[in-house]
C-alpha cells in the first residue's frame, strides 16, 4: 500500500499507550490496533481531527505517500523528499 501511516511513531513521541489514546479519541482500542497497523480501509475526518488534536500534529505527521515498486519513472518524479 501506498500510504504509510505513522501512528505509532507519534503515539511513542507523546509517551501515549494504545489504551489511552483510544479513550482521548473515542475509538475502540482495537480500531487503534488498525489503524496503527495500516490495515484501515477509511479514516473519518472527525476521527482524523481527533487524533491530529489529542497528538498536536499535522495530518502529514500521521499519513505518508510512498511509490508503488512498479510505478516506474512518472511516480518517483512526483515524489519530494523534505
Amino acid at each position: 500500500m501506498p500510504i504509510v501511516i505513522n501512528l505509532d511513531v507519534e503515539l511513542a513521541k507523546k509517551k501515549m499507550s494504545v489504551a489511552d489514546f483510544a479513550a482521548a479519541i473515542d475509538i475502540t482500542p482495537a480500531n487503534v490496533s488498525v489503524l496503527k497497523n495500516g490495515r484501515a480501509k477509511a479514516v473519518r475526518f472527525s476521527t482524523l481531527d481527533a487524533i491530529c488534536r489529542v497528538l498536536d500534529c499535522q495530518p502529514g505527521d500521521i499519513f505518508m505517500w510512498v511509490p508503488d515498486d512498479g510505478g516506474g519513472a512518472d511516480a518517483a518524479e512526483t515524489v519530494t523528499e523534505p
